[in-house]
């Protein structure tokens, strides 16, 4: 992945303060993406020495070719814009790129809305990846959404944008229908390199059993994900059904799904692993999954989980909602059901344990095929190609 080197703006303040979820994998993507073509880079992130540990453990090297600075708030959890701008100052970068633009695009947008701008020092230098822009896709009327779009409509107008990524083809289609020049670019979410491994190898270091349907679940247990939903229908199936429930990543203190989980496990039916993984444990959990489970409720915007679902060549098993309902029923990737709908879960689980080879390797080579559009390559180019391009 060789890229040319900038001839504009060549130094960039990455500005992240997250690193729970897709964040610190982000920030390592970013961070390689830009350095390797020749961009100078300041990484505003969390400095706090347990939060700091993590990130140097997630970004190895990377963080000695970088300026750092801070991007922790003392006072609050909000990202103020405020403190985006003070930190550009700082690096003396010619723009700031927020990993994630949603972490002050409510409050900048609404206030836009009634005429108080961002920061002067953020005009023209502001990009960033912009997750869920609800305004840009939902059809639906709300005030809310009404003052984001009206805001929006004034920052877009008013030049204040270097450029923005949206991971929805749609919202971005929307956005260019009412700002044709706008600085508005579509990226992919990506899974990570070399993603495929043994999965025989896989099921033994994950001690999962042989004979088996291995259902995943892969992350937080937040009520949005669906666990709750996933682990009611797995206590539902008969005990004789040969499907297993894999559960990974850090569990919130959720009592009612703790305690479904636990009786999952006496029942031999769930194999959980309450914490958070290392980069080759992801590669194996994936690799020793038949299906992938994605019972989001009320989920708005993508899925790595689906994306590195993709990368795995594995089927899925989705909410029929928004943007990841609508990539697994356009792409054949797997079936969707009705969103908070237990019973129709528990069907799709039978539905897919019944499911004959023929139509499995159907839906395995429709994942694979998409996994080349979210692949690590396509994200890089498509990163690079809006710096180029802005």
């Amino acid at each position: 992945m060789k890229s040319k080197a900038p001839q504009n703006d060549p130094a960039v303040l990455l500005y992240e303060p997250r690193i729970e979820g897709h964040h610190l994998g982000w920030l390592r993507f970013i961070t390689e993406d830009l350095l390797g073509a020749g961009y100078k880079l300041t990484l505003a992130i969390d400095t706090r020495p347990n939060a700091l540990a993590r990130i140097r453990g997630h970004m190895g090297g990377l963080l000695d070719k970088v300026n750092i600075l801070s991007a922790v708030q003392s006072n609050s959890t909000r990202i103020d814009a405020k403190l985006v701008a003070k930190c550009l100052r700082e690096s003396g970068a010619q723009s700031v790129f927020l990993n994630s633009f949603d972490e002050i695009a409510s409050d900048v947008l609404r206030n836009a809305a009634w005429g108080k701008m961002p920061p002067r020092a953020l005009r023209g230098k502001l990009g960033g990846v912009y997750l869920r822009p609800r305004f840009l896709v939902e059809e639906e009327f709300s005030f809310n959404n009404l003052l984001k779009r009206i805001g929006f409509g004034r920052l877009v107008r008013g030049n204040w944008f270097s450029h923005l990524l949206f991971l929805d083809p749609l919202a971005r289609e929307n956005g260019l229908k009412r700002f044709p020049t706008a600085p508005f670019f579509f990226l992919p979410d990506p899974y990570p390199e070399n993603f495929v491994v043994d999965a025989a190898e896989a099921r033994r270091a994950l001690q999962v059993p042989e004979g088996r349907r291995v259902f995943l679940f892969y992350g937080g247990a937040y009520r949005r994900k669906g666990l709750h939903l996933a682990v009611e229908a797995f206590r539902r199936l008969a005990p004789q059904t040969p499907a297993l429930l894999l559960c990974a990543g850090q569990q919130a203190e959720d009592p009612d799904i703790k305690s479904g989980l636990d009786e999952l496990v006496r029942r031999k039916q769930a194999v959980v692993i309450n914490r958070y993984v290392s980069e080759q444990e992801e590669k194996q959990l994936f690799a020793a999954s038949d299906a992938v489970l994605l019972p989001y409720v009320n989920h708005f915007g993508s899925s790595g989980v689906l994306s590195r679902a993709a990368g795995a060549g594995k089927m899925i098993i989705a909410s029929d909602e928004q943007l990841v309902g609508r990539l697994v029923r356009e792409n054949g990737l797997g079936i969707v059901f009705p969103s908070g709908d237990i019973d129709y879960l528990q069907a799709s689980i039978q539905r897919s344990i019944n499911t004959g080879e023929a139509q499995m390797r159907k839906w395995q080579s429709s994942s694979q095929k998409f996994g080349q559009l979210c692949s690590r390559g396509a994200f890089h180019d498509a990163l690079l190609c809006s710096f180029v391009k802005h």
